[in-house]
């Protein structure tokens, strides 16, 4: 199935080729965990500060149980810092 994987900042570095403004269509599995794809990019848990799937926040300590649908909008923010 396919989703829309959007990764910010520090991040935007694990995107697949031909990712275009922090974002990428991607082909995952049914069934597939937000963990599963964090995993799969190569996308560090402690890096990842925000998480939201179609505009719902996920605790990074919950993204095992969270399951993608066709469709969905994955996207993750690092821990920022400002001044």
């Amino acid at each position: 199935m396919t989703i829309t994987l959007k990764l910010f900042s520090v991040l935007e570095k694990h995107l697949p080729a031909g990712a275009v403004r922090n974002q990428a269509k991607i082909e995952i599995e049914e069934g597939a965990s937000v963990g599963d794809v964090l995993a799969a990019y190569g996308v560090a848990l402690p890096l990842c500060q925000i998480i939201l799937v179609n505009g719902v926040y996920s605790r990074p300590a919950d993204v095992d149980g969270v399951k993608l649908a066709q469709d969905d909008v994955l996207a993750v923010w690092p821990p920022v810092a400002g001044g």
